[in-house]
């Protein structure tokens, strides 16, 4: 079996507007920086085989610091990329109501069948990542994992591996924490959640 700690990176500069980021390369607030040091104080004191990451910096600038209290080089992924959201990158919900209300509308309803114009698909998404931690399994059989990415993105990934449909990802999980500690389990192609957005105190 292969544990993984999913983590949302730190805050960003958009957060205080609640704009989409997706492919965007957004930098962290210092906020997002002091998250990025409370995981890194966590780590310290955890058994952890390897730490995985998003090429974005945001998720790079997080998985640092545990990184180095672990003495691991991280490993930077493509597969971990958060979802392009297309036309709708950098956009607020209100924004996009304004330039593209009716595929808006379609995406609320369900963000799959109808994703963002111009985006990825979520399925897509999904499967590259899930992808990553499968490969990540085999090599670590045993093994436990740090993997800092996205929101979108690891929400894909928990409803995935859980069976639960890609559509109702929104839904069921409304919402990954930055910096909070969300546990997934991998035994014999099989997930569990062992725990969701715990703090990292």
């Amino acid at each position: 079996m292969t544990d993984f700690v999913l983590v949302r990176h730190g805050e960003t500069v958009w957060h205080a507007e609640n704009r989409y980021a997706g492919r965007t390369d957004v930098p962290l607030t210092e906020l997002g920086l002091r998250q990025a040091a409370e995981l890194g104080g966590w780590a310290a004191g955890q058994r952890l085989d390897a730490v995985l990451c998003s090429p974005l910096s945001r998720a790079r600038r997080t998985a640092g610091p545990a990184a180095v209290a672990l003495g691991l080089t991280p490993r930077v992924d493509e597969r971990l990329y958060e979802v392009d959201f297309g036309r709708g990158d950098g956009l607020t919900r209100a924004e996009m109501a304004e330039a593209f209300p009716e595929a808006l509308a379609a995406f609320l309803a369900d963000p799959v069948a109808h994703h963002l114009p111009g985006g990825e698909h979520p399925a897509a998404a999904a499967g590259r990542a899930v992808d990553c931690l499968r490969e990540t399994a085999r090599g670590l059989p045993d093994g436990r994992v740090l993997v800092v990415a996205h929101s979108t993105l690891l929400r894909l990934v928990l409803c995935e591996l859980l069976g639960i449909p890609l559509a109702r990802y929104r839904q069921v999980f409304p919402a990954l924490h930055n910096g909070a500690l969300t546990e997934l389990r991998l035994r014999d192609g099989r997930a569990s959640l062992l725990r969701l957005n715990a703090p990292v105190r």
